[in-house]
């Protein structure tokens, strides 16, 4: 397939959404892996996934086919980063719920193992994981803590003899319902210590209940798990974490991840505002021909590539490495827990991105559906679908707000987050 062949045509064969051609980035390879994965999405994904959310379905007969095209962990695979991130767009652009299921088992549970599971539980489980024969969760987020759970958490860890016992609650958990296996995390209460383990889902104790009613993201299945004296071998927890701090890693890149998926659902609200746009027609003519339609066509694609491009900046920062407090002007002392400038790691500069990029998909999404006046509230069209969705992407991996406080400690050295 040549490589531009897969890219999404816009309406009556009008430019695509990429606009600035960001994918021209890409190696020639990539560019094919693209393609492959669009050809997937639109007969695989594109025909079903209304349907999916309205039942509040996961198609678990999906996934052997998704593994299929073997994109699990790209940059693992020797993939770029801005190629990882496109993929996440992409896949958001036709349904961001399977987009956030492809995150929370790769991006979370599999780049975990590959960061920080020892040579025994790579062999054991990493291959299964890769090829989603065993799906995964990532259990950090508890009923009361979201924001502040990394001083927060709730859970425990106690040592007993060779094993662990663990007792607390978590809620949102991605996949929580179904997985094979949960990436969890609790406090040890004589270290304080935060611990992270390869939870089988399956072990006594624990107890998991799918999260009902919720107006986004339906497809994915969110649980509340808890935790009763579960019993865990110290050889499923993860020996290369000894701390919170070693979290910020999956963390960043998880983050950064859902800023992709802000830049997948403006591309979505383009394709279907801009599509309806040409094709409807009121007092006789296409309601592109109106001045005001065409202005907010042309803001949201300018959102939309405003956005991709910070997130194609970050995404090589992920690569090439993140600006050094030596580097740069201002305060700083080197206490991550103050917050000061340059000592997270590009946190900040991914907290900036999510935060951007979400602030300017609610606007963009909000002027599609706007666009298809009353058809944008039934979900028989897919408007109302991806205006919901994008919500869920506005507030999860960091509120507007707390991204914006971690940037803002970051360019003052004064955290206003205590």
């Amino acid at each position: 397939m040549a490589a531009d062949e897969g890219r999404q045509p816009g309406a009556a064969g009008l430019p695509d959404a990429d606009f600035y051609a960001f994918e021209d980035l890409l190696s020639q390879r990539e560019q094919e892996k693209l393609a492959e994965l669009r050809t997937f999405l639109a007969a695989e994904v594109a025909p079903y996934a209304g349907q999916w959310w309205q039942d509040a379905y996961f198609p678990a007969e999906l996934l052997p086919k998704l593994a299929a095209l073997e994109l699990s962990t790209p940059v693992q695979q020797g993939y770029s980063p801005l190629f990882a991130g496109l993929v996440i767009a992409e896949m958001t652009r036709t349904d961001t719920s399977i987009a956030t299921f492809f995150m929370v088992h790769h991006d979370l549970f599999v780049e975990a193992l590959h960061a920080f599971g020892s040579a025994e539980q790579k062999d054991r489980l990493l291959a299964d994981a890769m090829a989603l024969r065993i799906t995964g969760a990532f259990a950090l987020t508890e009923p009361e803590h979201g924001s502040d759970v990394a001083g927060g958490m709730e859970t425990t860890a106690v040592r007993d003899g060779d094993a662990w016992l663990l007792n607390g609650s978590k809620r949102w958990i991605g996949n929580g319902t179904f997985c094979n296996y949960m990436l969890l995390w609790a406090r040890e209460p004589g270290t304080g210590k935060v611990r992270g383990f390869l939870l089988d889902a399956s072990l006594p104790g624990v107890h998991r209940t799918r999260i009902e009613n919720k107006t986004a993201l339906r497809t994915v299945q969110n649980a509340d798990i808890t935790l009763t004296n579960v019993r865990v071998s110290e050889d499923d927890r993860l020996a290369g974490i000894d701390s919170f701090e070693d979290i910020k890693h999956l963390l960043r890149g998880s983050r950064i991840m859902v800023g992709w998926q802000a830049v997948g659902a403006q591309l979505a609200a383009v394709d279907v505002s801009r599509a309806y746009a040409v094709e409807r027609q009121q007092f006789g003519r296409p309601l592109a021909s109106f001045q005001l339609v065409t202005e907010q066509l042309v803001r949201m694609l300018g959102n939309t590539v405003a956005s991709t491009g910070m997130l194609a900046r970050v995404s090589e920062l992920e690569r090439g490495g993140y600006p050094s407090e030596a580097g740069r002007s201002g305060p700083g002392t080197g206490d991550g827990e103050a917050g000061v400038r340059g000592s997270d790691g590009g946190m900040a500069q991914a907290a900036l991105a999510k935060s951007y990029a979400s602030a300017k998909m609610r606007e963009t999404v909000a002027l599609g559906r706007s666009i298809l006046g009353g058809n944008g509230i039934v979900t028989d069209h897919r408007m109302a679908k991806i205006f919901a969705d994008a919500e869920a992407i506005y507030t999860y991996e960091g509120t507007y707000e707390i991204n914006s406080l971690i940037v803002g400690r970051d360019i003052t050295g004064i955290s206003a987050l205590r």
